[in-house]
């Protein structure tokens, strides 16, 4: 039985069971926290601390930056604006990758090169894992690179987050809790900040607070029926020749019984084109090339030019609250939700949409509105995937939607046999229309109007 069929199934069981299990999270507000102390009470000693260090502007460099700054409550702890990517603490450099949103990782677990696939059918591979590209193992260790990373909060080392913690104004509540000569030893001071704001985002329901669309209508609550064109989403979701969102954006049961993740830990290279708003971008040799590269080293090729498995792959982020971001993927590159499934759609079909071309003759064509490129060329040749060096595109994820043309090798280290060809993309306009609709019921805090809506893109 193949991935996305075996993923299918499981994902239309556990829907049709609504057998739910997301303890006192179920159905509950995800009105986001603040930085106040008056709705702490349910949290542990550690996570108030966590709580307190995460809208904690001292914690940076410059003293202007807390964690919500990027990872706002208000945008499902997601960024606040629609920017490939944010400026830093110094206030003149950016980061080199899109924010994701901080909802739903409490799950996540360690990355590992066979990790298990929690659809229990796939075979394991890389997967879990922390950041983009899984280089932290934990939510405790992951704080680590934004705080010392000079184009993000721009500490110069763990000393100086340690010193801004003793000199801070909870830093008798830190002892309190860690030990009275925590402050002395740095690493171990460090590492409980780590544990702290773990905490918070574990114990504090609006980083998973399961209040959407979706979680009522599988936990056959009051309010949760969908409408006909949500329906229908939900099938080109699942459908594996049509949208086969399932077979990255696995909607079924996790390691722990809760439902509806929407991602399975997984790594996969989508071929994004590449962005010229990252300055990084400006350097033609610079490659942002994710499990292989550059910030992760342990998975790098043998030598430029090696065709590497790991290069070009991303994880694979869950789709709640989708609907509610203005920036996807990695890079940054896409500011709708329609671009993005179009995107999925016609990569293979209609890459000159997508990617940069040179020559050919003619008068230009338009190409649609949602496409990257504005006009092509008839005749010219298209420069696609043009965000990986032409040695690392082997593996090039080529699941339905995408694989519906010709596109690299299909096989990694160079192989020679072409890809499935298709003339046509595997969802219509009506399709597209209808995923959109389905992946909005992934929006936490939904609350079911008085009267159901009769009409509208959404409805019938």
């Amino acid at each position: 039985m193949n991935k996305c069929v075996a993923a299918l199934l499981l994902i239309l069981a556990l829907s049709a069971c609504g057998n739910g299990n997301h303890g006192a999270a179920s159905g509950a507000s995800s009105s986001p926290s603040t930085g106040s102390d008056d709705d702490s009470s349910s949290l542990s000693a550690m996570a108030q601390i966590g709580k307190k260090a995460f809208f904690d502007t001292t914690l940076s460099g410059f003293k202007d930056m807390s964690c919500a700054d990027c990872h706002s409550p208000e945008y499902a702890y997601g960024p606040p604006n629609s920017l490939a990517v944010q400026l830093g603490s110094d206030g003149e450099s950016y980061g080199t990758r899109a924010v994701p949103s901080l909802r739903y990782k409490d799950m996540t677990p360690a990355y590992s090169d066979e990790a298990e696939n929690p659809d229990g059918v796939t075979l394991s591979s890389p997967g879990g894992g922390f950041m983009d590209d899984g280089r932290a193992d934990s939510l405790a260790d992951q704080i680590t690179f934004p705080l010392l990373n000079p184009v993000e909060m721009d500490n110069p080392s763990k000393a100086a987050v340690v010193e801004a913690l003793k000199i801070g104004a909870y830093a008798a509540q830190f002892e309190q809790v860690f030990g009275a000569n925590v402050f002395d030893d740095t690493d171990a001071a460090f590492a409980d900040l780590g544990q702290a704001l773990q905490a918070f985002q574990r114990e504090d329901i609006s980083f998973h607070p399961y209040s959407s669309k979706y979680d009522l209508y599988i936990e056959n609550k009051i309010g949760g029926g969908l409408t006909p064109a949500e329906k229908r989403g939900l099938e080109v979701f699942n459908t594996a020749d049509i949208g086969n969102c399932v077979a990255c954006h696995y909607g079924g049961a996790s390691f722990d019984g809760n439902t509806g993740l929407m991602t399975d830990f997984t790594y996969q290279a989508i071929g994004a084109p590449r962005n010229p708003d990252i300055p990084n971008n400006d350097d033609p040799a610079y490659y942002d090339m994710g499990l292989c590269g550059p910030y992760r080293t342990d998975h790098t090729p043998a030598q430029l030019g090696t065709p590497d498995a790991y290069c070009g792959q991303f994880k694979v982020p869950t789709l709640r609250n989708v609907a509610t971001r203005t920036v996807f993927f990695h890079n940054g590159v896409f500011h709708t939700l329609d671009q993005v499934v179009h995107f999925y759609n016609t990569r293979d079909t209609n890459p000159e949409y997508w990617y940069p071309s040179s020559g050919g003759t003619g008068t230009p064509v338009d190409n649609p509105d949602y496409a990257l490129q504005p006009t092509f060329v008839p005749g010219a040749t298209v420069d696609k995937f043009d965000d990986l060096p032409a040695d690392e595109q082997g593996s090039i994820d080529e699941e339905v939607p995408l694989g519906t043309g010709v596109g690299g090798d299909n096989t990694l280290g160079g192989g020679t046999e072409p890809r499935a060809v298709h003339s046509t993309p595997s969802m219509t306009e009506q399709d597209i229309t209808d995923l959109i609709c389905f992946l909005d019921t992934l929006t936490d805090g939904y609350q079911p109007p008085e009267t159901a809506p009769t009409h509208g893109a959404c409805v019938n």
